[in-house]
């Protein structure tokens, strides 16, 4: 007999694999080898028993410590050991089962599968849509126009005419699956596949219905009322439960998502719920300090500007900003201010700056020549 591989050479996992790593191992492998996707093959068959042993034993934890001590002999009978799929066969696989089940869509040697003619959710949505900045800031309300799968009303979902009954598929009996049975060397292997005839459904429907050929939906653009929150920013994404495509067989609807873009302001730039701004102010407001008017999203409000005040310094108006989302209170106003040096004067002013200039103990030469400056700014008039 040939020897046996290491299970976790057989799952392609470290020794200090999870239990998480195995299972994520096993059902990307199963499928590589699973007999439903290669009947007939018995090197698939091969591979996939020796796959199911090695999971088996991995993902107990017990099995798992006697595997890791004494190796293929823990469950060797002839060295005292116990075969871990003793009266079990292929069924004892648990939650591996599970994961093949969902991975199929039937069973596999006793694995079980969900039904597939019951109730199926519809397809969720996506929609995008562009707004105001302001929109944003204080909220909006719009009407947008949504193309989606809608139950059909002539038929009323089921997909046959008006007056009729889709009827129980024969060759399943209503399951809308198929099991198929092999025996070989390596034992009995039982598969389930979707019913052919009804594709899965468990219903044929003899007369199908004119509106939606069958389908039980049919495509429509629906208007629907968009409630935008105040604060929701560039890029932010809002689900609307049940208002996706129509589900199948009496499954609920799918929910919509809807992306929104922002378009910039000429004035604000948008950081967190705060809004930044640059305001330029007079030289003589920054050196003596004033009163300045400032705009906000929705009001102008005056600040005193202290004296002294220098180009780039930042002044926080409180609760002038953006409305958080989904909550109370509001973010901040940055304001950065610059000053404006005037470019043009009067002999007068001139006189008097560097009358200014004096007093502070300024040379000429660091002003480029007595009246150099400003008889420069002059010249420009």
């Amino acid at each position: 007999m040939a020897e046996k591989r290491d299970y976790y050479e057989i799952l392609g996992v470290s020794k200090t694999a999870t239990e998480s790593e195995i299972k994520s191992a096993f059902r990307k492998k199963a499928k590589e080898c699973h007999p439903d996707l290669h009947p007939g093959d018995k090197v698939a068959e091969a591979q996939f028993k020796e796959l199911n042993e090695a999971a088996e034993v991995l993902v107990d934890p017990e099995k798992r410590a006697k595997y890791d001590q004494f190796g293929h002999a823990a469950f060797d009978p002839s060295m005292g050991g116990q075969d871990p799929f003793a009266g079990g066969g292929f069924s004892g696989f648990g939650d591996l089962g599970d994961i093949l089940g969902q991975m199929f869509g039937g069973g596999f040697g006793g694995f079980g599968g969900s039904s597939r003619n019951g109730p199926v959710p519809g397809d969720d949505l996506r929609y995008s849509i562009t707004i105001g900045f302001e929109e944003a800031a204080f909220g909006a309300e719009k009407e947008i126009v949504i193309p989606r799968e809608e139950v059909c009303t002539s038929c009323g979902g089921t997909g046959a005419k008006a007056g009729t009954q889709p009827i129980k598929c024969k060759t399943c009996n209503g399951t809308g699956q198929v099991r198929t049975q092999q025996n070989t060397i390596l034992g009995s292997f039982t598969s389930t596949r979707p019913c052919a005839a009804c594709r899965g459904t468990g219903k044929i429907i003899e007369d199908p219905c004119p509106e939606c050929r069958g389908a039980g939906r049919v495509r429509k653009n629906t208007k629907k009322h968009l409630k935008i929150p105040a604060g929701i920013d560039n890029g932010q994404t809002l689900r609307l439960p049940g208002l996706g495509s129509a589900g199948h067989r009496g499954g609920p609807n799918g929910d919509l998502y809807v992306t929104v873009s922002v378009r910039p302001h000429k004035t604000f730039v948008r950081k967190g719920f705060d809004l930044l701004m640059e305001m330029p102010i007079t030289y003589t407001t920054a050196a003596l300090g004033g009163s300045i008017t400032v705009p906000t999203l929705n009001e102008t409000v005056k600040y005193n500007v202290p004296a002294g005040t220098q180009t780039g310094a930042t002044f926080r108006l409180r609760e002038k900003g953006i409305q958080r989302l989904n909550t109370s209170g509001k973010g901040d106003l940055l304001i950065t201010v610059k000053v404006e040096v005037p470019k043009h004067l009067s002999d007068e002013q001139k006189t008097l700056l560097e009358q200014y200039a004096a007093t502070l103990g300024e040379s000429g030469e660091g002003r480029g020549g007595r009246r150099g400056v400003f008889n420069r700014a002059g010249s420009r008039k």
